[in-house]
């Protein structure tokens, strides 16, 4: 396997379509807007060679069709559950995949933001390590809204991903962090983490820099989504609440409830 690169290209307002790479193919995750794709592959002298779709929501898949007129035979991987368009290959997740730039990938079901969202796992990419591309499941300190799953199915999604090697590098598909810090600090001021988190994606922000990649050892330690078992976190959502929660997935429940209203 050839030096593999991962760089984001941002579209629409806040979305990033991550894009691996090396010097001369590329694989697009989540390619909701295809003209950001195409000047990318033009500056950089690259020829596409697979789509990966995490979930069917709009802002993810509207670019596949252009992309496709451009690179013709592309193979499009995505959720067997959802209407993706141009899927070749139907995921449910359980699957090994070995894409081009000989990377080896788990497919992992991981509802909750909608009801066939899958992320894929990459336990070694070379000088990177472990790589998880989670779509809008998991949030560096945040995670995805409940849009078509149950709270309980979310929880059990992002039990799986904090499950994953701390190392692992995670790339979502959102610039969500600063305001999901703002919930977190909220949720435990006293987290030195989050205060720390604040003060690095604040400078990275400022300078224009995404602050993304995290990984799932900082998550556990920042992401209040990923701390429901934590007493201070059971105790911030109780006073929120007005009731202490029952256990691990109700305390789950009542704070995206809390943070949909934040």
């Amino acid at each position: 396997m050839q030096r593999l690169t991962i760089t984001p290209i941002p579209a629409f307002s806040d979305n990033y379509i991550w894009c691996l790479h090396d010097t001369r193919i590329a694989i697009v995750v989540d390619p909701g807007d295809a003209a950001p794709v195409k000047a990318f592959m033009t500056h950089h002298s690259l020829t596409l060679a697979g789509i990966l779709v995490t979930h069917h929501h709009w802002d993810h898949v509207n670019g596949i069709n252009s992309l496709l007129d451009e690179w013709p035979g592309v193979p499009v991987w995505g959720p067997a559950a959802e209407t993706i368009p141009a899927r070749t290959t139907a995921l449910a997740g359980g699957e090994t995949l070995t894409l081009p730039l000989g990377i080896k990938v788990q497919v992992m079901h991981v509802p909750g933001h909608t009801l066939g969202h899958i992320a894929y796992f990459a336990a070694s990419t070379g000088d990177l390590g472990p790589v998880l591309l989670c779509g809008d499941t998991l949030f560096s300190s945040g995670c995805g809204r409940l849009f078509e799953g149950t709270p309980e199915q979310m929880h059990q999604s992002l039990s799986q991903l904090a499950a994953l090697p701390p190392e692992t590098r995670v790339y979502c598909t959102h610039e969500y962090t600063q305001s999901n810090l703002r919930f977190a600090a909220a949720v435990e001021p006293g987290n030195a983490a989050i205060a720390a988190r604040i003060r690095e994606v604040t400078a990275l922000r400022a300078g224009g820099k995404p602050s993304l990649p995290s990984s799932v050892g900082l998550e556990l330690e920042v992401n209040p989504f990923l701390r429901v078992g934590h007493p201070k976190v059971a105790a911030a959502v109780a006073r929120n609440c007005g009731a202490n929660p029952a256990d691990a997935g109700d305390t789950f429940a009542k704070l995206r409830q809390w943070k949909d209203r934040f």
